[in-house]
């Protein structure tokens, strides 16, 4: 690797799941991560990363307790400082809570199953800065679920997939993507909730897929990872069913991936093989003879696996990954 970038690490108190970056001016550097515990009490935690002295700080009042494992964790997706400092939460439910500068209150518990003492956990959501007022929500029991944040009220639910729905990202307002137990991904578009456009399915049969970005900053792109899979899939929404590329140099199960927020081509993928690696994805419409052909711009190694990726918004430079009870940044 040509340049080895900044590399700063958050010891939390325990196994870390999830990440994600603030994306407040106001807040530029700060990160919430989300604990794996195998009990029902679980840990969400901010800190804050101080780039002149290059250490992070945090808050033992900024922290709350999450029931269950957190399976996503997103701050209020705008940089106005006059929108509320809000942070949303996936797992048994959804949730809202509000960030104080001494303490973090639950604003609301969001159930889109009323009608039932039964709740399917929330597997995944994604909440667009193109339209902060919606969240899309994905569940076990097949559906995903369009919440209005506004009303706190579900705006529409649909069956989605043929089994578990495990991912969901927006491409623009009103139409998302999903992926499935089922193997396929989906592009649903809310002004025909009748119909879905399957644009994949994993050349697995009966393989899940488990992550599903769409590339905000380019989004004729969407990038899907099968289970237990070392290959990364992009795909062209406008030439669906066939790959345009697949990357493939991970040496294991690939677990997360992120797009650069405002360089459409830049891609980074974590996995089992304890590497980050940061990709210039060909999207020039040229199909290469095959995805081994592509090597990664830059890698980065740990000591572990690495579970989970995001990539700053507000300063494109930064990454973020986490693996065993640490969060690291990465400047690249």
């Amino acid at each position: 690797m040509e340049k080895k970038p900044g590399v700063y690490t958050y010891d939390a108190q325990w196994p870390v799941c999830a990440v994600s970056w603030s994306v407040r001016r106001d807040k530029k550097h700060r990160l919430a991560i989300g604990s794996f515990l195998e009990e029902y009490s679980n840990k969400v935690e901010l800190v804050q990363f101080n780039q002149d002295t290059a250490d992070f700080s945090n808050d033992s009042r900024l922290v709350f307790d999450h029931p269950y494992s957190p399976t996503k964790l997103m701050f209020f997706p705008s940089e106005d400082t006059l929108n509320p400092d809000i942070i949303a939460t996936s797992g048994d439910y959804l949730r809202l809570w509000e960030i104080h500068d001494d303490r973090i209150e639950l604003r609301a518990l969001l159930n889109g199953n009323k009608s039932s003492g039964f709740n399917s956990p929330v597997t995944s959501f994604d909440w667009a800065e193109f339209d902060p007022r919606r969240v899309a929500a994905c569940s076990i029991d097949t559906t995903c679920t369009i919440w209005d944040l506004e009303k706190e009220a579900v705006e529409s639910q649909l069956v989605a997939h043929d089994k578990e729905v495990y991912d969901v990202s927006w491409g623009g307002p009103g139409v998302f993507s999903s992926v499935s137990g089922d193997g396929s991904v989906r592009v649903f578009d809310m002004r025909d909730k009748e119909h879905s456009t399957i644009i994949y399915e994993n050349s697995s049969p009966e393989t899940p897929l488990l992550r599903v970005e769409w590339n905000k900053a380019d989004p004729k792109f969407i990038a899907t990872v099968g289970m237990d899979s070392n290959k990364v899939v992009i795909m062209d929404i406008r030439f669906p069913t066939y790959p345009i590329v697949e990357l493939r140099r991970h040496r294991g199960s690939v677990n997360a991936i992120a797009w650069s927020p405002h360089v459409g081509r830049q891609l980074c993928s974590v996995g089992d093989d304890s590497r980050a690696l940061i990709w210039e994805v060909p999207l020039n419409g040229v199909r290469p003879e095959s995805g081994d052909d592509i090597e990664p711009v830059m890698w980065y190694g740990t000591i572990a696996e690495i579970v989970q990726v995001r990539w700053s918004s507000l300063d494109s430079d930064w990454i973020a990954v986490a693996f065993l009870n640490k969060l690291q940044i990465l400047r690249v």
